[in-house]
Formats: C-alpha cells, structure tokens, sequence
C-alpha cells in the first residue's frame, strides 16, 4: 500500500481507505462476523484509515466497527467518524448534540478518541450554525482530547470554499466529485493545498454509478448519468474489465488526492481493491471510457438547503 500526507495533520494514510458505511447494511444487508472479518482484513493489508458515521446504518456501522476494532491495537489504525446527520432527514447540527454525539460514537467504537471528526453533510444546515456553532463545538472537542483533528463533509464544493473563507479545517471529505464521470474536486485543490487542508476522497464509484451492479433506486442521478454510466460499463465488461477497477485505478493515481474511501463488509471484495489499487491503470482503455463518458462530465445532482449558502 502506498501512502501520501494528509494536509498539514501530519499523518500518513493510505492511498485507498476503508469506508465502514457498509457495515451498516446500506448497500445489502451483511453478515456481521464478515464484517468484522473485512475490516481486520483491510487494516491488515495496510487500508489503515476507517471511516464512518452515526447515520450509516442508524448507529449500527459504527456498533459493528466498534466489535471489530476492539481486537485491533488502537495505534494500528486512523479512526474517522461524523456527527451532524444522523437519518435521512434528521440532522442536528447544534453544539450540545455535536458534544454528545461524539461521546456515544466514542462508546460505540469502543475509544477514547477519533482522529478525525467531520460534521457530516453541512449543506443540510445553515451557513451560520456551522461557523458559528458546529466548528467552534469542534475546537473544543479537539483542545479535550476526544479528536486529534476536524473538518467538514457534504456533496456541493462550494461549501468548502464558502467555509475555508472565514475559519480553518484540517480536513475536508468530498465524495462523488473525483472519478470517471466527475473530476471537479480538482478545482478546489489549490485552495485546499494554499491552507494545508487534507483532501479525503470518498465514494469513487460514485454511489454504485460505475459498477456491473444495478444503481440503488435512491441514486439522486439524473437518469441521464445513470444510462451513460451504465453505457460505459457495459463497454468495459465487453473487453474484459471492470469499471469499478478501472474507477478506483484512476482516483487512486492522483498524487494532489492524499486518500479514496471504498465501501465493503466483504473480505473477497477488500483484497481486490487492493490489487486493483496496486495494479498500474490502462491508459489506452482509460481514454476510451472517458470517451464515452464525455456527455456527463462533472454533472452532478443537487444537495441540501441551498438558500442557506
């Protein structure tokens, strides 16, 4: 496993992490001993940073994660977790519940601390609040000891640059804006990298878009995207490849973005991210899928509460 730094927290993380929302059946419903099996795997072939949030599994991702790390020495691994959403519509985003939020996450994964808190999906709350409330909540948290560092996540990256404008974070996670059909986290990088602020990439699947598996129902996509995506992998399956290694293979080979988050509780599927991750991409092929790809090009879906940012 190959590792970059994560803006200036000083740490060193995998260029391929271990997202935990699986462990809350999210995507299927899981066995929780394969579960717990997946992430043993994952932090021992090097997938070192874990992510995950209150909301993934209504607690229960971070219930199963807790069992797991608990066999795991806690110097081992880097532990990610979210506060601020915790259902589909249920977001609270106030200093009394970021504060004890943390607290029963901490309970959950079985430690006295995360090394990274991010308040969770902030276009769902008011510009205001998080700067004036929730960020100010994690200053504290941090100066208790109970996080190490902070930042913030959500879908528009306009809310990063609104947020970077008026206070500082050690780190910021996107997801569904860095791979095949969407690279518009790059224009946010200089900013982040002018304030030192670690980049975690998330989703480079783009929710299940590009891969041989039906997209969820949910999937916010138009279905435009979905009808491209699914073009796109119907091509690469017909030379024989996977999109989703192919997906992974080109998030991963950006040096300006420290870490991508992948999603699994299943061991089989961890070890071949892995490979993939390790494996040198296809150029040649590359060009063709993003051919194909060219009419959705960094579209995207809407998100939140825009008439408060």
């Amino acid at each position: 496993m190959k590792y970059r730094k994560l803006g200036k927290t000083g740490l060193d993380v995998p260029v391929l992490s271990y997202g935990a929302s699986s462990l809350g059946s999210v995507f299927r419903n899981i066995d929780e001993e394969e579960g717990i099996k997946t992430v043993h795997t994952a932090v021992e072939y090097g997938m070192n940073l874990i992510d995950v949030s209150p909301y993934y599994g209504l607690t229960k991702a971070e219930t199963v994660l807790g069992k797991a790390l608990k066999d795991i020495p806690r110097e081992k691994f880097i532990l990610s977790t979210k506060t601020g959403r915790y259902g589909e519509h249920e977001f609270d985003f106030s200093k009394n519940k970021v504060v004890t939020s943390v607290e029963e996450s901490l309970n959950r994964l079985q430690t006295d601390y995360v090394d990274i808190l991010l308040l969770h999906d902030i276009e769902f709350a008011s510009y205001e609040q998080i700067v004036e409330e929730s960020i100010p909540a994690l200053k504290q948290l941090k100066k208790e000891g109970k996080i190490r560092f902070f930042g913030v996540s959500g879908l528009p990256l306009s809310i990063f640059e609104k947020v970077l404008n008026e206070t500082d974070l050690d780190v910021i996670l996107s997801y569904c804006h860095y791979s095949l059909n969407d690279n518009s986290l790059l224009d946010i990088v200089p900013l982040l990298e002018k304030n030192q602020v670690g980049l975690m990439n998330a989703s480079p699947l783009s929710m299940g878009l590009l891969s041989n598996r039906s997209v969820p129902e949910w999937h916010p996509a138009s279905q435009e995207i979905k009808d491209v995506c699914s073009k796109a992998a119907q091509f690469c399956k017909q030379h024989g490849e996977d999109i989703s290694k192919l997906a992974i293979q080109y998030s991963v080979a950006n040096e300006k973005v420290p870490t991508t988050l992948v999603s699994t509780a299943s061991v089989e599927n961890v070890k071949k991210n892995i490979e993939w991750a390790n494996h040198p991409i296809d150029l040649e092929f590359l060009k063709e899928v993003l051919a194909i790809l060219v009419p959705i090009h960094n579209k995207t879906w809407s998100s939140g509460r825009s008439e408060d940012w």
